[in-house]
């Protein structure tokens, strides 16, 4: 779509070819880049479910039409539909009929919303020293601008309270960040992001980081994740059955806060540390997950005896997402970016640490023992439609790393990683409980990406005067 929006910008004509599925999708985002109406040439069903001999057909006696008619025939121009402004007034109405009309208009996901009046919003600008209309980056695939405005409109709408707008403008600013990438949002796996909070903010706002750390139940986790679905939904543009192609797809996960006093009885660094920053930093840092689960009742009091198991349950919960360790001759740019995300109650991190282990020596040993036959993992990559699944060909061709290809043998172990460092490691859940959680990651479709939660210069007199209000709506 990207390079027909250029060809047409030249007075060049293209024709964008994509499968049926995809068709709403295509419109949508040549209207996000401006160009409403951009030609599309469809591939009637799925290209990976055609015999050679069907596909042929369909392009011959569809595709290839529609590719002629995009090239020849001067579409008609279209006007993208006027959207409000920022402190317009849309609607008036009682809760259940702003509902209705948020409803209808899909700012709203089913779930009733809190109505985003102008004095709730401006409550929530109180807790940010940015000026509202200031541009936080620009948001595919509608192209629509991040604004402190806009993240405290969703931020009301979502049931936030007004004190958690810096946890909320950092995560704007992860979704404008293109290594994230925010546009893969959409993409058909159905990957669902997952926040993990560090820093003194986890303590101050009130973030549960112990027994169900995951769970729904607890105003900030709660409401902070449903705020970024909502957001990449109304600023982003994703919206089923349009630019969110998840063939199943998954609901907003809560925030996950890691308990960062259990780390420091043990000595462990917080998981904010290992993406860059310094300890006692408030960090947001945000990864998209395909698949994972938990890892039962892991058993031991030594470490030999728990190791072991988490690096089966990482092997066990790893598949296709392997082409984001090893890379795929069509996209080498996928290797390297696999970032598997393991979740320790901090029961379990106490045995580890107790043997005398860093997370540093966790991932290391997670590296050396979570590994797959090369034959195993060249037919997860080959189930994937690639053409080339040979390892040690895709080492040659500089696309795999070379710990791919230690020898020819097919049994030979290689990493489901790169390097010790793709671990993400985070302590956190029920503190009785010796139970871990494993998440594969979505590789360069949500790339792991952190920032610092960045509070203005009152905070500790805004904290207290939000204590304060809450006290007095409770009498």
């Amino acid at each position: 779509m990207r390079a027909s929006i250029r060809a047409e910008k030249l007075n060049l004509p293209s024709a964008s070819i994509v499968t049926e599925g995809f068709l709403s999708q295509g419109r949508l985002t040549a209207e996000g880049f401006g160009m409403p109406g951009l030609p599309l040439a469809s591939i009637p069903g799925h290209t990976d479910i055609h015999g050679e001999e069907k596909l042929r057909n369909l392009v011959e006696t569809v595709t290839l039409e529609e590719v002629i008619k995009a090239l020849t025939v001067q579409p008609q121009e279209v006007e993208r539909a006027e959207e409000p402004e920022p402190h317009e007034i849309i609607f008036a109405g009682s809760f259940e009929e702003v509902n209705e009309f948020f409803y209808r208009n899909k700012w709203q996901e089913g779930i009733p919303i809190v109505p985003p009046t102008l004095e709730k919003v401006e409550r929530f600008l109180k807790f940010t020293d940015r000026s509202p209309e200031e541009v936080i980056g620009m948001l595919l695939p509608d192209r629509r601008e991040a604004t402190a405005w806009n993240v405290a409109v969703n931020g009301v709408m979502a049931g936030c309270r007004p004190e958690y707008m810096p946890v909320l403008i950092s995560l704007a600013e992860v979704l404008a960040d293109p290594r994230y990438g925010v546009e893969h949002s959409g993409n058909t796996p159905g990957s669902e992001a997952l926040i993990t909070l560090n820093g003194p903010i986890t303590k101050e706002l009130h973030f549960n980081d112990k027994q169900g750390a995951l769970r729904v139940g607890f105003r900030a986790n709660t409401s902070i994740g449903r705020f970024f679905r909502l957001y990449l939904r109304n600023v982003a543009g994703f919206l089923p059955h349009e630019t969110d192609k998840a063939t199943f797809g998954n609901t907003w996960r809560v925030v996950l806060a890691e308990n960062e006093e259990a780390l420091a009885s043990m000595g462990w660094k917080p998981t904010s540390y290992y993406q860059g920053f310094k300890e006692g930093r408030n960090v947001v840092t945000v990864s998209r997950y395909t698949s994972g689960g938990v890892l039962v009742s892991v058993f031991g009091s030594k470490a030999e005896e728990v190791l072991p198991c988490l690096a089966d349950g990482l092997v066990r919960h790893m598949g296709w997402e392997l082409i984001f360790t090893t890379g795929l001759p069509e996209n080498p740019g996928f290797g390297g970016t696999q970032r598997p995300h393991l979740i320790l109650s901090p029961c379990l991190a106490e045995v580890l640490a107790g043997a005398g282990l860093s997370k540093e020596g966790v991932r290391q040993y997670l590296y050396d023992h979570a590994r797959v036959p090369a034959w195993r993992c060249e037919q997860l990559i080959g189930w994937m439609g690639s053409g080339e699944t040979n390892l040690c060909k895709l080492v040659e061709a500089g696309i795999a790393p070379r710990q791919f290809c230690e020898s020819s043998d097919p049994n030979r172990m290689v990493p489901i990683v790169c390097t010790p460092d793709d671990f993400l490691i985070t302590v956190s859940g029920d503190p009785l409980r010796n139970n871990a959680y494993a998440l594969i990651s979505n590789g360069i479709f949500g790339y792991t990406t952190s920032k610092e939660i960045r509070l203005p210069p009152n905070w500790e007199n805004l904290l207290k005067q939000a204590e304060r209000n809450t006290v007095n709506l409770i009498g």
